[in-house]
């Protein structure tokens, strides 16, 4: 036997992986989307994926990875895309009333992994908080992208602060992920958002004609 065959014949096998990444993955989702980051336990998280733990370490690298696997796959299925639409107001209604329906969704845990994840979190958590705030500041900032493009396109009054009003749109979100958390409907989250765009500034108005001096 050649020296090369006794070294194949040596080497230890991997054994395959007996259960299907994908599927544990979407488990592993929905604790952390029910419970929070650190209220979710490495045993709580083998049980709801079928597997113990030395697998999920083998397969996800550790808890903290596992939750960052979690948090892409929240977002690339259940995440609102920018606001996006012929204009500020319709690109920002249409992503509240996306979020309304998907944060009352029964086929999932209610409101928002990017709102919730990171509740309560403890200290040695802090790059979670971190990651997740991150994440919800970038949303404000492409609402406020949104707004000061109809500013510089005079569908929006120019002294309009666009900051402060996508801070409110963004403070409308989180309000509504604790609605639908403490049990709210869909009809009830449209109700906000309804609300909410009420509250829109008025274009500015390009007539020229000066507003009636009120009355001595």
């Amino acid at each position: 036997m050649s020296s090369r065959s006794a070294a194949a014949k040596a080497a230890p096998r991997r054994s395959r992986r007996s259960f299907d990444r994908d599927q544990a993955l979407a488990a592993a989702l929905r604790e952390f989307w029910t419970h929070g980051f650190d209220a979710t336990s490495v045993a709580s998280l083998t049980k709801a994926m079928g597997i113990n733990p030395p697998s999920l370490y083998a397969a996800f690298g550790d808890k903290r990875q596992l939750f960052d696997e979690a948090v892409q796959l929240y977002v690339h299925t259940y995440g609102a895309p920018p606001p996006q639409g012929p204009d500020a107001y319709s690109a920002i209604a249409a992503m509240l009333r996306h979020l309304a329906a998907d944060y009352a969704d029964a086929s999932h845990p209610p409101g928002c992994l990017i709102i919730t994840g990171a509740t309560n979190c403890t200290p040695g958590s802090q790059d979670v908080k971190d990651k997740l705030r991150a994440m919800r500041e970038d949303t404000k900032a492409s609402i406020a992208a949104c707004i000061r493009t109809d500013i510089d396109a005079g569908r929006l009054p120019a002294d309009i602060d666009a900051d402060g009003l996508a801070a409110f749109y963004a403070a409308v979100i989180q309000g509504m992920n604790q609605q639908a958390c403490d049990g709210a409907g869909r009809e009830t989250l449209d109700r906000i958002v309804d609300a909410a765009m009420a509250a829109w500034p008025d274009a500015p108005d390009t007539s020229g004609a000066k507003s009636p001096s009120p009355p001595s």
